[in-house]
């Protein structure tokens, strides 16, 4: 009986060690990521107060301030937003030169100017992405920083305004230098592989799931929907992940049309995906299925192949070679033989799908391929203004809020009220294009501020002052950032935590000759805990649009530009239309239901399905048959509309001539915008004509 226990107990007592072990070892693979940048962290901000100590300058804290807040767990993210500052702080400083130049003696006039500025940068800010939104809000509160050491007690400028601006100019830089520094030196990067990765999972799962809906042939699943509208969600996703990746490569930023072009082809492959599922579920089953069976038999086995597609490690193997056999399969497509205009809908927009992966492709081979071979670079990316009543909204909260605080400090002559300023400027501009979030990001910043100044006061008053060396200040700074930035890098209260490691520094206020008043302290404090507390404020009183706003007008705008295009004497170009939507895609609130992204969808497909009907309605002699019909759309009247369509369907099918493959893509084209009307009518036949 013992041997048997024995026996039992032996393969139980040599599984527990490595079971141990491995309990052990997922905690520390979990850890290790967000400590290892609490150690970049202290680095950074410990190496920009050496240098600014060295160097001897007014306000060394800056630089500190500057490396914690360039600091990011990601290096792409890092240096990307290292090199948008400088921009920032360059044009703020050449701000606020200008300001104080054109208003030497003029106290209320340069406040206001001031509060112009700032209003202005959260215009720009909210209207501008990632780093650049970034950017732009740096530019508003350096000129705010420059000023609050420029002025006097109420407002009045000392005229030392150029040589500060110089000073935290170089502040900054040292800051972002050394941020730099640390980050490339301990942190080998990797953006690129990680976006390509990404790219590489989206074309798989996009064409996996086309090849199953022609594969289904009519009889599509109802998961095929959602699962396209959550693909929609996860391209939105791959903006922050292009920043870091050109944050990371000179060569990937050169070529960064390219990756917007990839993310338009995902876009497009989607909308294409879309139209066809929805006409093969309106055709009856066996004309679908023989259709479907045309489509495919027209394709190489490898892209109907849906194990093959759904592996991505094959898109990343040889993305050139790949492309090649897409481009070849498109162009087969195109020149498809169709005796119908169902078989010319389903071959020209199964074409459309292939030629957005080859745009990913692209950009899979960008970030995979050589890096020493030459590419043509393509046309710069067009900035895109989905909404511009959120930008409104915010510049007007950031120039009542920034000016209410400036009348404060005016009236009541609050010594630290400068600073007061400065960080209500900063709290407004950098949670200002986070929308619905931006309350609870900056109240949970505030938490972190006064959490921050708690720590700080004991170690400004209870540790440094038995310190005697630059290295013994290194260690007490250590023994707080570091854990401080690995709680920055979790995913959990990300705002508070920043804000617990970044103002650390301007709270403990290093400097070469260190100063212990409990007073200046305080009152440094409470101006910071007070400018982000109104920052905060205004949030709940001037709140941003709600998602259900957002969304509803970047519904009612798409609609509007619909129906403008649809009776425009001018015709407007695809990339004009198609850019124009894609923006309002990326920016739809996480909140909006799926059946609105659907109808977004579909005003992309039917104004597109417009435009080539427009080329065709041209070189047939039909445009005023197109302008009965669009007329109808314009107006809100799908069912008038689609009637008409019918009407010059009919006459396209009757017409001889020269002109049979161009005819029967007009005739796909009526089809493709018959059903978006049929489908979406609740939604096109919406509103009055814009």
């Amino acid at each position: 009986m013992a041997d048997v226990l024995d026996e039992r107990g032996g393969p139980r007592a040599r599984e527990t060690p490595a079971r141990q072990s491995a309990a052990l070892a997922n905690p520390v693979r979990t850890a290790g990521p967000p400590l290892l940048f609490g150690l970049r962290l202290w680095a950074s901000v410990c190496l920009a107060l050496y240098v600014a100590f060295w160097l001897e300058l007014d306000n060394a804290l800056w630089a500190g301030i500057t490396a914690a807040f360039v600091c990011q767990p990601q290096l792409g993210a890092s240096l990307r937003k290292g090199w948008y500052r400088m921009i920032g702080t360059l044009v703020g400083a050449i701000v606020i030169v200008v300001l104080v130049a054109c208003f030497p003696q003029d106290r209320a006039p340069l406040l206001v100017g001031l509060a112009l500025w700032g209003a202005a940068c959260a215009l720009v800010a909210t209207l501008l992405r990632n780093v650049a939104s970034y950017a732009a809000a740096l530019a508003g509160y350096t000129a705010f920083i420059i000023a609050g050491d420029e002025f006097g007690a109420t407002g009045g400028p000392a005229g030392q305004v150029f040589m500060l601006a110089i000073t935290r100019a170089t502040e900054t830089c040292i800051g972002i230098v050394c941020a730099g520094v640390v980050l490339a030196g301990t942190d080998l990067g990797g953006a690129p592989r990680r976006l390509a990765a990404s790219f590489a999972a989206l074309s798989a799962e996009v064409m996996s799931g086309f090849a199953t809906t022609l594969a289904r042939a009519g009889s599509e699943s109802p998961t095929m929907q959602p699962v396209r509208r959550a693909l929609i969600r996860r391209v939105i996703a791959l903006d922050p992940a292009i920043d870091e990746a050109l944050g990371e490569s000179s060569r990937l930023r050169y070529h960064s049309p390219v990756l917007q072009m990839a993310v338009d082809g995902l876009f497009a492959a989607l909308t294409s995906w879309r139209t066809v599922a929805v006409h093969l579920a309106r055709l009856p089953y066996d004309e679908a299925r023989q259709e479907a069976d045309t489509i495919l038999q027209s394709m190489p086995q490898e892209l109907r192949s849906t194990p093959a597609l759904r592996e991505p490690a094959r898109w990343l193997a040889d993305p050139v070679r790949l492309r090649r056999i897409y481009t070849s399969a498109t162009h087969t497509l195109i020149a498809l033989p169709a005796d119908t205009p169902s078989l010319r809908l389903l071959g020209d927009q199964t074409a459309k799908v292939l030629t957005g992966i080859s745009h990913v492709l692209d950009g899979l081979a960008l970030l995979v391929d050589d890096p020493a071979r030459p590419r043509e670079r393509r046309r710069g990316v067009q900035l895109r203004v989905p909404d511009w009543l959120p930008s409104l909204v915010n510049a007007g909260r950031a120039f009542v809020t920034i000016g209410t605080a400036e009348l404060f400090w005016v009236i009541t002559a609050w010594p630290d009220g400068a600073m007061a300023i400065t960080f209500t400027a900063i709290g407004v501009l950098l949670f200002s294009p986070i929308a619905d979030q931006a309350y609870a990001r900056a109240t949970s910043f505030m938490v972190g501020t006064i959490l921050a100044a708690i720590f700080a006061a004991i170690v400004k008053f209870a540790v440094l002052p038995g310190l005697e060396t630059f290295a013994g200040f290194t260690l007490i700074m250590g023994l707080y950032l570091v854990p401080a930035g690995a709680l920055m890098a979790q995913p959990w209260q990300t705002a508070m935590f920043t804000a617990m490691a970044v103002l650390f520094v301007p709270l403990v206020a290093p400097a070469n000759q260190m100063t212990y008043d409990p007073g200046q302290f305080y009152n440094a404090t409470l101006a910071i805990v007070a400018g982000i507390g109104i920052a905060a404020l205004s949030f709940r009183l001037l709140p941003p649009l709600s998602p259900a706003l957002r969304t509803s007008r970047l519904l009612a705008l798409t609609l509007r530009d619909l129906r403008r295009l649809a009776v425009d004497s001018i015709p407007w170009k695809h990339d004009d239309w198609a850019g124009r939507v894609y923006g309002r895609l990326s920016v739809l609130p996480d909140q909006a239901e799926p059946l609105q992204r659907a109808q977004l969808v579909a005003a992309l497909c039917v104004g597109t399905e417009i435009i080539q009907l427009r080329r065709f309605a041209r070189q047939l002699g039909l445009d005023s048959d197109l302008d009965a019909a669009f007329e109808a759309l314009a107006k809100g009247n799908s069912a008038i509309a689609v009637a008409r369509l019918a009407r010059l369907d009919h006459l396209l099918a009757s017409r001889p001539g020269p002109w049979t493959s161009d005819v029967l893509r007009a005739r796909g084209n009526i089809l493709a915008i018959s059903e978006a009307l049929t489908q979406h009518a609740s939604f096109l036949d919406t509103g009055v004509s814009g």
